[in-house]
């Protein structure tokens, strides 16, 4: 007789903020897929991300790869929310001249 294998959901979960992590953790999506890309092996990013079990970032990295087009349309979201972001905060604290203010504190 065969032994029956169960397949597993992938580890990810989509909190109320409209944000995926890995299940349990506050560790994005976003995140995990960066480490592999600059070439981090599952078991590295277990290590970087201790709240996340190997187990969970191959389920994590097999599941982007198989699913990746159906990803993409969140992942397109999500980097237009950083651009949002970053413009919304650099309009806010204009980095221009901190250095110039930093160095007139140290010197008060």
């Amino acid at each position: 007789m065969a032994e029956a294998l169960t397949a597993e959901p992938a580890p990810l979960a989509l909190g109320d903020d409209g944000v995926m992590r890995v299940r349990d953790t506050r560790v994005t999506l976003e995140t995990v897929l960066a480490a592999f890309a600059e070439g981090a092996t599952a078991e590295e990013i277990a290590q970087s991300y201790p709240s996340i079990s190997p187990a969970d970032a191959y389920q994590v990295i097999g599941y982007c790869l198989r699913h990746s087009s159906e990803l993409e349309p969140y992942l397109a979201r999500r980097r237009q929310s950083v651009r949002d972001i970053r413009l919304l905060n650099e309009s806010r604290w204009p980095s221009a001249g901190v250095r110039d203010r930093l160095l007139a504190r140290r010197q008060e």
